[in-house]
């Protein structure tokens, strides 16, 4: 079975900045697009960046200029790096990918989330 597991969210000040990581593991045939999901407390939860398997990006509009999604190929891994955070992004930060196992069926995996809190 395939596994998505997030790390690198913690506590910053606004202005900071925080890079979290998202590995695949398991039964891997491919992956196609991935990316990154946010929920804060009250609110729905919305798309923060995604790329596609040949390295094509989209964001939010609201962190346009400020997060950068990254993958590795090789290692299964999608990343997000968050600079000039703001206090509107704390939230909870979820990995999600499409991805085929090694008998092609496709499926979209979650990770558990990782907590982010921009305060002072």
């Amino acid at each position: 079975q395939v596994q998505l597991v997030e790390s690198g969210g913690g506590l910053v000040q606004p202005g900071g900045s925080l890079r979290l990581s998202c590995a695949a593991s398991g039964t891997i045939f491919s992956i196609n697009a991935m990316g990154w999901y946010r929920q804060a407390p009250g609110k729905q939860r919305e798309l923060v960046a995604a790329i596609g398997s040949g390295g094509s990006t989209n964001y939010a509009d609201s962190v346009k200029g400020r997060f950068t999604i990254s993958r590795d190929n090789a290692k299964n891994m999608v990343y997000l790096q968050m600079n000039s955070l703001k206090r509107e992004d704390t939230a909870v930060y979820y990995c999600n990918a499409a991805i085929s196992d090694t008998t092609q069926r496709l499926a979209i995996y979650w990770g558990q989330g990782t907590q982010v809190t921009v305060s002072s």
